[in-house]
Protein backbone atom coordinates (compact mmCIF):
# COMPACT_ATOMS: atom_id res chain seq x y z
CA UNK A 1 0.00 0.00 0.00
CA UNK A 2 1.22 3.50 -0.79
CA UNK A 3 2.18 5.07 2.56
CA UNK A 4 0.69 8.37 1.43
CA UNK A 5 -2.77 7.00 0.63
CA UNK A 6 -3.91 6.53 4.23
CA UNK A 7 -7.43 7.83 4.86
CA UNK A 8 -7.90 10.81 7.13
CA UNK A 9 -10.60 10.47 9.77
CA UNK A 10 -11.58 14.14 10.13
CA UNK A 11 -14.83 15.57 8.87
CA UNK A 12 -13.01 17.39 6.08
CA UNK A 13 -10.58 15.01 4.45
CA UNK A 14 -7.47 16.00 2.49
CA UNK A 15 -7.48 16.50 -1.24
CA UNK A 16 -5.67 14.03 -3.47
CA UNK A 17 -1.89 14.34 -3.27
CA UNK A 18 0.15 15.27 -6.36
CA UNK A 19 3.64 13.95 -7.10
CA UNK A 20 5.82 16.88 -8.22
CA UNK A 21 8.08 16.46 -11.28
CA UNK A 22 11.55 16.93 -9.80
CA UNK A 23 14.28 14.44 -10.73
CA UNK A 24 16.50 13.02 -8.00
CA UNK A 25 13.75 13.86 -5.51
CA UNK A 26 10.49 12.58 -4.03
CA UNK A 27 8.06 15.42 -3.47
CA UNK A 28 4.38 15.04 -2.73
CA UNK A 29 1.96 17.97 -2.37
CA UNK A 30 -1.43 18.09 -0.70
CA UNK A 31 -2.98 21.43 -1.62
CA UNK A 32 -5.24 21.01 1.41
CA UNK A 33 -5.26 18.52 4.28
CA UNK A 34 -8.74 19.51 5.46
CA UNK A 35 -7.94 21.58 8.55
CA UNK A 36 -9.18 24.94 9.81
CA UNK A 37 -5.91 26.62 8.86
CA UNK A 38 -7.02 30.09 10.03
CA UNK A 39 -7.78 28.71 13.50
CA UNK A 40 -4.41 27.02 13.79
CA UNK A 41 -2.59 30.10 12.47
CA UNK A 42 -4.21 32.36 15.06
CA UNK A 43 -3.58 29.93 17.91
CA UNK A 44 0.09 29.37 17.05
CA UNK A 45 0.78 33.05 16.45
CA UNK A 46 -0.50 33.79 19.94
CA UNK A 47 0.88 30.86 21.97
CA UNK A 48 4.31 30.12 20.47
CA UNK A 49 7.43 31.39 22.31
CA UNK A 50 8.96 32.87 19.17
CA UNK A 51 12.68 33.63 19.09
CA UNK A 52 14.90 35.41 16.58
CA UNK A 53 18.29 33.73 16.45
CA UNK A 54 21.66 35.00 15.28
CA UNK A 55 23.71 33.24 12.61
CA UNK A 56 27.33 33.85 11.66
CA UNK A 57 28.07 34.37 7.95
CA UNK A 58 31.57 35.16 6.72
CA UNK A 59 32.63 36.07 10.24
CA UNK A 60 29.72 38.44 10.90
CA UNK A 61 26.68 37.86 13.13
CA UNK A 62 23.27 38.52 11.63
CA UNK A 63 19.72 38.20 12.92
CA UNK A 64 17.82 35.55 11.00
CA UNK A 65 15.08 37.12 8.84
CA UNK A 66 12.27 35.22 10.56
CA UNK A 67 11.20 33.95 13.99
CA UNK A 68 11.26 30.32 15.03
CA UNK A 69 10.48 27.77 17.72
CA UNK A 70 11.38 24.10 18.24
CA UNK A 71 9.03 21.49 19.74
CA UNK A 72 9.40 17.77 20.26
CA UNK A 73 9.66 14.72 22.44
CA UNK A 74 12.06 14.91 25.40
CA UNK A 75 15.62 14.56 24.13
CA UNK A 76 14.77 15.51 20.53
CA UNK A 77 17.55 18.11 20.35
CA UNK A 78 18.52 19.55 16.99
CA UNK A 79 21.52 21.62 15.84
CA UNK A 80 21.61 23.58 12.57
CA UNK A 81 23.37 26.76 11.46
CA UNK A 82 25.48 26.41 14.60
CA UNK A 83 22.42 26.77 16.85
CA UNK A 84 21.49 24.02 19.33
CA UNK A 85 17.77 23.68 20.05
CA UNK A 86 16.17 21.92 23.00
CA UNK A 87 12.48 21.13 22.45
CA UNK A 88 9.48 22.82 23.94
CA UNK A 89 6.80 20.33 25.02
CA UNK A 90 4.06 19.51 22.51
CA UNK A 91 0.93 21.62 22.91
CA UNK A 92 -2.66 20.77 21.95
CA UNK A 93 -2.55 22.31 18.47
CA UNK A 94 0.78 20.78 17.47
CA UNK A 95 -0.21 17.36 18.81
CA UNK A 96 -3.39 17.41 16.71
CA UNK A 97 -1.50 18.49 13.58
CA UNK A 98 1.21 15.87 14.14
CA UNK A 99 -1.37 13.09 14.43
CA UNK A 100 -3.13 14.16 11.22
CA UNK A 101 0.09 14.51 9.23
CA UNK A 102 1.44 11.18 10.49
CA UNK A 103 -1.73 9.50 9.19
CA UNK A 104 -1.05 10.95 5.74
CA UNK A 105 2.66 10.16 5.68
CA UNK A 106 2.63 6.73 7.29
CA UNK A 107 5.61 7.98 9.28
CA UNK A 108 6.09 8.94 12.93
CA UNK A 109 7.55 12.34 13.79
CA UNK A 110 9.11 13.27 17.13
CA UNK A 111 9.74 16.99 16.53
CA UNK A 112 8.70 20.06 14.58
CA UNK A 113 10.39 23.33 13.65
CA UNK A 114 8.11 26.37 13.38
CA UNK A 115 9.21 29.33 11.26
CA UNK A 116 7.25 32.58 11.32
CA UNK A 117 7.55 34.80 8.25
CA UNK A 118 6.08 38.05 9.54
CA UNK A 119 5.77 39.65 6.10
CA UNK A 120 7.41 39.60 2.66
CA UNK A 121 10.74 40.80 4.08
CA UNK A 122 11.23 37.55 6.01
CA UNK A 123 12.88 34.71 4.11
CA UNK A 124 14.78 31.41 4.32
CA UNK A 125 18.11 30.98 2.55
CA UNK A 126 18.93 27.97 0.42
CA UNK A 127 19.64 24.92 2.57
CA UNK A 128 19.11 21.18 2.81
CA UNK A 129 17.69 19.38 5.82
CA UNK A 130 20.61 16.96 5.84
CA UNK A 131 21.97 17.16 9.38
CA UNK A 132 23.21 13.78 10.71
CA UNK A 133 20.49 13.53 13.36
CA UNK A 134 17.84 13.46 10.60
CA UNK A 135 19.23 10.27 9.05
CA UNK A 136 20.29 9.47 5.49
CA UNK A 137 16.86 9.61 3.82
CA UNK A 138 14.74 11.86 6.05
CA UNK A 139 11.01 12.34 5.69
CA UNK A 140 10.19 16.03 6.14
CA UNK A 141 6.52 17.09 6.21
CA UNK A 142 6.15 20.85 5.65
CA UNK A 143 2.79 22.42 6.54
CA UNK A 144 1.98 26.01 5.51
CA UNK A 145 -0.42 28.28 7.42
CA UNK A 146 -1.25 31.85 6.43
CA UNK A 147 0.04 33.86 3.49
CA UNK A 148 1.00 31.96 0.36
CA UNK A 149 4.74 31.95 -0.31
CA UNK A 150 6.87 30.40 -3.05
CA UNK A 151 9.46 27.73 -2.25
CA UNK A 152 12.26 27.14 -4.72
CA UNK A 153 14.65 24.23 -5.18
CA UNK A 154 18.18 24.32 -6.59
CA UNK A 155 20.28 21.22 -7.33
CA UNK A 156 23.38 20.89 -5.17
CA UNK A 157 25.73 19.70 -7.92
CA UNK A 158 24.08 19.77 -11.35
CA UNK A 159 24.52 23.35 -12.56
CA UNK A 160 22.46 22.60 -15.68
CA UNK A 161 19.37 21.67 -13.62
CA UNK A 162 16.66 24.32 -13.72
CA UNK A 163 15.45 25.93 -10.51
CA UNK A 164 12.11 24.44 -9.50
CA UNK A 165 9.48 26.56 -7.74
CA UNK A 166 6.16 25.78 -6.08
CA UNK A 167 3.56 28.06 -4.47
CA UNK A 168 2.44 26.83 -1.05
CA UNK A 169 -1.06 28.02 -0.07
CA UNK A 170 -2.41 28.01 3.47
CA UNK A 171 -3.34 24.52 4.61
CA UNK A 172 -1.06 22.79 2.11
CA UNK A 173 1.37 20.02 3.00
CA UNK A 174 4.60 19.37 1.09
CA UNK A 175 6.27 16.04 1.85
CA UNK A 176 9.97 15.68 1.01
CA UNK A 177 11.44 12.19 1.26
CA UNK A 178 13.88 9.76 -0.33
CA UNK A 179 16.97 11.39 -1.85
CA UNK A 180 15.52 14.92 -1.91
CA UNK A 181 17.80 16.39 0.77
CA UNK A 182 20.85 14.65 -0.72
CA UNK A 183 20.43 16.29 -4.14
CA UNK A 184 18.53 19.55 -3.59
CA UNK A 185 18.54 22.71 -1.50
CA UNK A 186 15.37 24.71 -0.91
CA UNK A 187 14.47 28.16 0.36
CA UNK A 188 11.93 31.00 0.53
CA UNK A 189 12.85 34.30 -1.14
CA UNK A 190 11.79 37.74 -0.02
CA UNK A 191 8.89 39.23 -1.93
CA UNK A 192 8.00 42.85 -2.69
CA UNK A 193 4.29 42.13 -2.81
CA UNK A 194 2.23 42.79 0.29
CA UNK A 195 1.55 39.65 2.29
CA UNK A 196 0.54 38.76 5.80
CA UNK A 197 2.19 36.38 8.25
CA UNK A 198 2.96 32.77 7.39
CA UNK A 199 3.86 29.93 9.72
CA UNK A 200 5.70 26.96 8.26
CA UNK A 201 5.85 23.79 10.34
CA UNK A 202 8.38 21.15 9.30
CA UNK A 203 7.75 17.87 11.08
CA UNK A 204 10.88 15.70 11.46
CA UNK A 205 12.26 12.57 13.10
CA UNK A 206 15.39 13.10 15.17
CA UNK A 207 17.51 9.98 15.63
CA UNK A 208 19.96 9.28 18.43
CA UNK A 209 23.60 9.55 17.34
CA UNK A 210 26.38 7.45 18.82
Amino acid sequence: MDLFSAKDQSESGPQQATTLPLHHAELLLYESIGIDDAKYLAALLDSTPWQQEHVTLFGKRHLQPRLEAWYGDPGACYTYSGIAHSPNAWNQELTALKKKIESLCGHRFNSVLLNLYRDGNDAMGLHADDEPELGERPVIASLSLGAERRMYFRHKRDKTAETFSIDLPSGSLLIMRGETQHHWKHGIRRTARACGPRINLTFRSIIALD
